[in-house]
């Protein structure tokens, strides 16, 4: 999304995405919508209209193992490809099922959970690339999930790990804590830095030499180890042992302390450890 910052107006109109610029829009209508004691049913009707839009104009399966992805639609043009930023939607997409809304809703974020593990999978240092493209045609000799050399970098994005998060605690299925088990420990092997700390990396397609940037983002630290530290934690609270409406920037988290007030501050004591 973009605003003019003097008319105020939306420019580059033509362009639907759920990645870069517009993902966090779609992912705070639900989580604004619950942690306001579900009274501002605009937010909620905004949320489902616009995932009733993505499942009518950017939703498309890949070849050969008919992966279900999110695409782009410029100007009228689809495109196959989804970033990793995407990612967010299968977990809000369980916190929205838990919540009330229909069940398929539930049934679409267990598929892109799957494609969303798939652009790790697929990778030879099992790290998702920033960008990918989807293969549409049937031909034996492509994978599904393609990459080009300029997208082909990880910045050690928390999106996947916190969807796998949100699908485990609402399912129980612990394949979700295995593939989260998997990208961690392919951290450690092509981003951990000898000294001390990660580094993002410009190839996840050359595990001999990943050629790291010698740059971490915080949201690593905030966001994406602690997400695995979730994910992996000791616990009987399943997902309907929630209140999601702890705010910890930059995501709505569960907090077991109680819900917020809408002014959206931490009060002493919620979220431990998180």
């Amino acid at each position: 999304m973009f605003i003019n910052t003097h008319t105020g107006l939306f420019t580059h109109t033509g362009v639907f995405t759920l990645g870069a610029r517009a993902d966090s829009y779609y992912e705070y209508l639900l989580k604004q919508w619950i942690q306001g004691g579900k009274k501002e049913t605009q937010l909620l009707e905004d949320y489902i209209a616009g995932i009733e839009g993505i499942k009518r104009h950017l939703l498309h399966k890949s070849e050969p193992r008919k992966l279900t992805f999110v695409g782009e639609l410029t100007h009228g043009r689809f495109s196959a490809k989804m970033d990793h930023l995407v990612c967010f939607l299968p977990g809000t997409l369980a916190l929205g099922a838990h919540h009330g809304l229909p069940a398929e809703h539930m049934e679409l974020a267990q598929a892109l959970m799957d494609t969303c593990y798939q652009m790790n999978r697929q990778m030879e240092t099992g790290l998702s690339p920033e960008i990918v493209h989807f293969n549409l045609y049937p031909q034996t000799t492509q994978k599904d999930v393609q990459v080009k050399p300029a997208d082909r970098h990880n910045l050690l994005r928390p999106e996947t790990v916190e969807s796998l998060f949100y699908l485990y605690r609402c399912t129980g299925d612990r394949k979700y804590q295995d593939w989260g088990w998997e990208i961690l420990q392919s951290f450690n092997t092509y981003t951990r830095v000898p000294s001390g700390g990660f580094s993002s990396i410009s190839n996840v397609q050359d595990p001999r030499n990943p050629q790291p940037r010698d740059k971490m983002e915080s949201f690593f630290l905030g966001e994406t180890l602690k997400y695995l530290y979730l994910l992996s934690s000791p616990t009987t609270r399943t997902c309907s042992a929630w209140t999601p409406t702890c705010f910890n920037t930059p995501r709505l988290t569960p907090c077991p302390s109680g819900p917020l007030p809408r002014a959206g501050w931490l009060p002493s004591g919620c979220c431990p450890g998180v």
